[in-house]
């Protein structure tokens, strides 16, 4: 097989600056052990998220030169409406300044105390989002997608009979709607299948019920559906894309992924009484309905991200990327959660290191260890991300303790993988060195972004 390279040319860099391992001790101590406390400068591969760290290409440039600022009916706006409603087929289409405010407004209007979300796995946002009205997230991910070690081509699916057995148990008038995470984030970035999209779908219309995608990597999980997903191989991209929106009521959206933009996202509907109520929120807390809060020049940057994502030579770069650096890994015997997800490579906290407790948050250490050394900055997603306290503040573990690196899009190239496949191995090569973690201080909510931390001495 030859060899597959970038299907793009670089035509602008930005330079990186190189601390030292003492340096980053110090960096490290000050921040707190959180890395979302670390300057971005202090960063030589920063792996913290893929979303709106990607590197927009001429055309969006182009496009953001091209941008109609007008307060309302920019001609901007349209072309992002178009481009949308032609993707999605959906009637309504919202703006919003990210996904989160899609979240926000759709969880507003709908949530509340009694109400409960299903989902195959929430992620920090759309949880927060949905907690925050009062309401309950639930997931409901495949046993399969819960080993990290088992190799299988869709652990993002939903577990479709826990749903309807769910729905009997809360009453389908307390389950404002359902959501599939395309591809599932939290679950290790895997994909989800069109016969389960299907599956999911014939439940919640047995029981009225309308179903949500979250759409913020729906390129890369419909490719994936093309490589592994019988029937769909002389598929394009985009029709099997388009085919998964078909089955959803509604589509949320952080633009700041699939789109390939800094900023934005949307709210796709086709229920004119939701439309109406979410719009009248937006004006509130976003904008006018034709912006939603972004400039003209971003909603040009999105329409044209859209159509630049599935480009199927993209889409095979992309994923033969992070299937690289999980091969470099497992050829080392280094834990991840196999087989590697479209975004992101996520490291099996609990296998890395065994001797640390899930109430010592063995993510947090190794993330600690990555920037030491060798700078590079990921999260955990675990015990800190998703843990909670019972009545008895005792910690309450999720199922899975990951480490995950997720890349920009066109950002970096293999030598910069190559070094960050090493830093990894010389951290699992002194794993028996990690320590445990406590938090010194937390917020009620998203406390992974704030958090504060201090090791465990032994």
């Amino acid at each position: 097989m030859k060899t597959i390279i970038e299907p793009f040319k670089i035509k602008s860099v930005e330079p990186i600056y190189f601390t030292n391992k003492e340096e980053r001790a110090e960096i490290l101590q000050n921040a707190g052990f959180n890395p979302f406390l670390i300057d971005a400068e202090k960063i030589i591969i920063d792996l913290l998220t893929d979303s709106g760290t990607s590197a927009m290409s001429a055309k969006q440039w182009a496009g953001i030169m091209d941008g109609d600022e007008s307060y309302a009916g920019s001609k901007s706006f349209f072309r992002f409406e178009k481009t949308v409603r032609e993707l999605t087929k959906k009637k309504f289409i919202i703006p919003t300044h990210q996904g989160r405010a899609a979240e926000k407004i759709l969880f507003s209007v709908l949530g509340g105390k009694g109400k409960y979300f299903p989902n195959n796995t929430h992620f920090d946002t759309t949880r927060a989002n949905v907690e925050f009205s009062g309401a309950e997230a639930v997931d409901f991910l495949n046993e399969i997608g819960k080993h990290p070690e088992i190799i299988a081509d869709f652990k993002g699916n939903m577990d479709v009979e826990a749903l309807e057995k769910f729905i009997k148990e809360k009453g389908s008038e307390n389950i404002p709607l359902a959501m599939i995470t395309v591809t599932n984030n939290s679950g290790g970035g895997q994909p989800v299948s069109m016969q389960n999209i299907k599956e999911t779908k014939a439940v919640c219309n047995k029981y009225g019920i309308p179903l949500f995608l979250d759409a913020c990597r729906f390129a890369e999980n419909a490719y994936f559906i093309k490589t592994r997903e019988k029937g769909y191989e002389n598929k394009s991209v985009k029709e099997i894309a388009q085919e998964m929106f078909s089955f959803a009521d509604g589509v949320t959206m952080s633009a700041k992924k699939d789109a390939l933009v800094n900023i934005g996202g949307f709210l796709a509907l086709n229920n004119e009484n939701l439309a109406m109520n979410c719009r009248n929120l937006l004006i509130v807390t976003e904008g006018f309905p034709t912006y939603g809060g972004l400039a003209g020049r971003d909603l040009e940057a999105i329409a044209q991200g859209l159509d630049e994502i599935l480009d199927e030579n993209y889409l095979k770069y992309r994923i033969r990327s992070i299937e690289y650096l999980g091969n470099k890994l497992t050829e080392q015997g280094i834990p991840i959660l196999e087989p590697p997800g479209g975004h992101a490579i996520y490291l099996d906290a609990k296998r890395f290191a065994p001797h640390i407790p899930q109430n010592q948050y063995p993510g947090q250490s190794i993330v600690c260890e990555l920037y030491l050394e060798g700078g590079v900055r990921s999260v955990e997603i675990g015990s800190v991300m998703f843990g909670k306290y019972d009545e008895n503040g005792n910690l309450i573990s999720p199922a899975m303790e990951l480490v995950r690196l997720a890349f920009p899009r066109r950002v970096y190239t293999q030598s910069h993988v190559d070094y960050l496949a090493e830093v990894i191995a010389e951290v699992y090569q002194n794993r028996n060195n990690l320590k445990g973690y406590e938090i010194t201080y937390e917020a009620p909510i998203l406390r992974h972004f704030t958090a504060r931390f201090k090791p465990i001495e032994r």
